[in-house]
């Protein structure tokens, strides 16, 4: 909201201005209440739906008690003001955007220039369950909510630490969004934790419409080529109190049901909260198993091309990867088709009621699977190998690094069956430019850390874990 200067000492001037830029009588949730004393006037003003009714109640009822004159606003958070959560401030343009977020303003007939902010909020939330996205076999089992306050009371709950910060502020114009900056004073890099502020408040936008997504464009710039992910989000608490303590900056977006960890590296992608919870040689071969996922699902079926366009390259154990028919598409249509149409599944179950998601992926990949391979469109042998690639996938815990690996894997694909064996070495080596040119949001190319630059203990603690303290 625009700067619109003080209050001015006219009470009567005061409630003339909120009237005016709060609009009161043309939206009817916004609410103005007049309470007359024996020796003064208070007026309110708050939205219906985002107060608690009970403890404005209790306050108003309180205020009639009042016999004596009100003083300053000062004085009368003093001495006749119950509830904890009070201010006092003169600024019209903060008061009003308090309004808007759900507090309390109070204007008094002897207050000058001054108002009250009564924080008796309440937003609509649902309860802490456990992420969809984010599910562990072992460990808590509660999640962010859209609700901001919430989050940072499941954070400090795991942190009684006087050193953990939560630096809050507004973005957006219009919106107003709350967010809040989360670090450890003396862990996080300082210079990271005011490079993040500063984005913040210079932040130069109408509003966060689309909550931590848009924020993420406020805080990174994206290269549109580059596919791969410059943030990591969390929908757990325990996952970012341990981020915290590691010397990790967070972010909550007030309407986001989680946290934003800043900065982060392909690496941290490929780590789950499983890994953790369950015995050391567990959480290691889990590991294991993903980054050998991370391998099929990117170079498995270009090398399959590569082998059936040239099946002199298989060793005879290996014969039998090569298809014997053939198809009316070739080989790397085939796949592109499997690979698009898997997608549409996707899609479609998304947007398909959940009573019947899992009937219509199964009956329309079958359906549509035995229809290719009965026409002549596809080969079984490729049905089989995208089908694959597709399961392992689901492997990698990141959404957005899922469709990053998928569209390594088309440009993959294309270029070896254009280029053959050069098309699949310029693939690989634009990947590792992609991986090594992705700056993170300090604005340096530690994307690869702890492999650039080495670090040889971190790095071997990506596979390798030997105790809980790790």
């Amino acid at each position: 909201m625009e700067d619109m200067g003080g209050l001015c000492p006219d009470y009567g001037g005061n409630v003339r201005l909120m009237d005016g830029v709060l609009r009161v009588g043309e939206s009817f949730d916004i609410i103005k209440k007049r309470v007359v004393l024996k020796k003064g006037e208070l007026t309110l003003y708050y939205i219906d739906g985002l107060i608690k009714d009970d403890t404005l109640l209790r306050l108003i009822q309180h205020f009639y008690t009042v016999t004596e004159a009100l003083g300053s606003a000062g004085d009368f958070a003093l001495r006749h003001m119950p509830y904890v959560e009070c201010d006092a401030s003169g600024d019209a343009g903060l008061l009003c955007r308090m309004v808007l977020s759900g507090a309390t303003v109070m204007l008094g007939s002897s207050f000058g220039a001054e108002a009250l902010v009564v924080d008796a909020r309440t937003y609509p939330a649902r309860q802490t369950a456990e992420p969809e996205t984010d599910k562990v076999l072992q460990g808590a089992h509660d999640g962010f909510v859209e609700t901001l306050i919430f989050n940072t009371a499941l954070v400090r709950r795991r942190i009684r630490d006087p050193s953990l910060v939560f630096s809050y502020c507004t973005v957006g114009r219009a919106s107003g969004t709350d967010v809040c900056v989360a670090y450890m004073e003396g862990r996080a890099d300082d210079a990271l934790v005011k490079k993040i502020k500063a984005k913040l408040e210079k932040a130069d936008c109408d509003a966060l419409a689309m909550g931590q997504q848009s924020l993420a464009e406020v805080l990174v710039r994206r290269r549109w080529y580059n596919p791969f992910p410059k943030v990591r989000y969390t929908e757990r608490p325990d996952t970012a109190a341990a981020q915290l303590l590691e010397g990790n900056v967070l972010v909550f977006c007030d309407t986001a049901p989680a946290a934003m960890i800043l900065p982060t590296s392909v690496f941290d992608f490929m780590q789950e909260t499983d890994d953790y919870a369950l015995p050391p040689i567990t959480g290691c071969y889990l590991r294991i198993v993903r980054h050998v996922a991370f391998l099929f699902t990117v170079f498995f079926t270009p090398l399959w091309l590569l082998c059936v366009k040239d099946p002199s390259l298989l060793p005879s154990w290996l014969a039998f990867l090569v298809p014997e028919g053939e198809a009316k598409l070739p080989i790397a249509a085939q796949l592109l088709l499997a690979d698009f149409i898997i997608d549409a599944l996707k899609l479609a179950s998304l947007n398909t009621p959940s009573l019947l998601a899992g009937s219509l992926s199964a009956i329309a990949g079958l359906i549509l699977g035995d229809f290719a391979v009965d026409a002549g469109w596809m080969l079984p042998e490729v049905i089989l190998y995208m089908a694959f690639v597709s399961v392992v996938s689901f492997a990698q815990p990141g959404v957005e690094l899922g469709f990053a690996f998928k569209f390594l894997r088309i440009m993959m694909v294309v270029l070896s069956a254009i280029f053959g064996f050069y098309g699949f070495f310029a693939g690989v080596g634009l990947i590792v430019l992609m991986l090594c040119t992705n700056r993170t949001v300090a604005g340096t190319p530690f994307y690869l850390y702890p492999l650039i630059p080495f670090d040889g203990k971190k790095l071997m603690r990506l596979f390798f874990r030997t105790s809980k303290k790790d």
